[in-house]
């Protein structure tokens, strides 16, 4: 099987057939794309998801944005430190639980929204570039049915506490 000029694939697996490698490569790209454009506004991919999570609903718990965002609670207790210190969040006492803290937005954070999104807009578009309406739609639902798949083999679902 060839796969190109100095690709040779005896074994049918490359890189470039590797879902798990294209997917990373992918990630790593649009990151990399995300933090050239939000980075001057002081914030970094790693805060994104966190950031787009206190929009849709602000005054979360630690543990509900792990859930939402899929990250481990150790990584989740360290990015909102940095969110803190870099002034995007605040912690107010949960008034139902007083050991739990709610995670709110800072009004710093909230001037950011409209040029957030703009940036992430432009960097999907970037990405998406040459592709219709229905291929990109198409590739969404394809990457929803894989994450999906993957999540019901290794028991997380959609929802379920990250590392569960």
């Amino acid at each position: 099987m060839s796969l190109g000029p100095n690709i040779d694939a005896t074994d049918g697996f490359t890189r470039q057939s590797s879902l798990g490698y294209q997917v990373n490569h992918l990630a790593r790209l649009l990151e990399a794309a995300l933090h050239q454009r939000i980075s001057p506004l002081g914030v970094v991919p790693g805060q994104f998801a966190q950031i787009l999570a206190l929009y849709e609903e602000d005054g979360l718990t630690q543990r509900q944005l792990c859930d939402l965002v899929r990250i481990e609670q150790p990584t989740m207790a360290k990015t909102l430190q940095r969110m803190e210190r870099d002034l995007l969040i605040r912690r107010e006492p949960d008034p139902e639980d007083r050991r739990r803290a709610r995670v709110l937005l800072t009004a710093h954070a909230r001037a950011l929204r409209s040029d957030l999104v703009d940036a992430a807009t432009k960097v999907n578009a970037a990405a998406t570039k040459g592709l219709s309406d229905r291929e990109v739609n198409e590739f969404m639902r394809t990457l929803a049915r894989i994450i999906d798949n993957l999540e019901t083999t290794s028991g997380r679902h959609a929802g379920s506490p990250a590392g569960a």
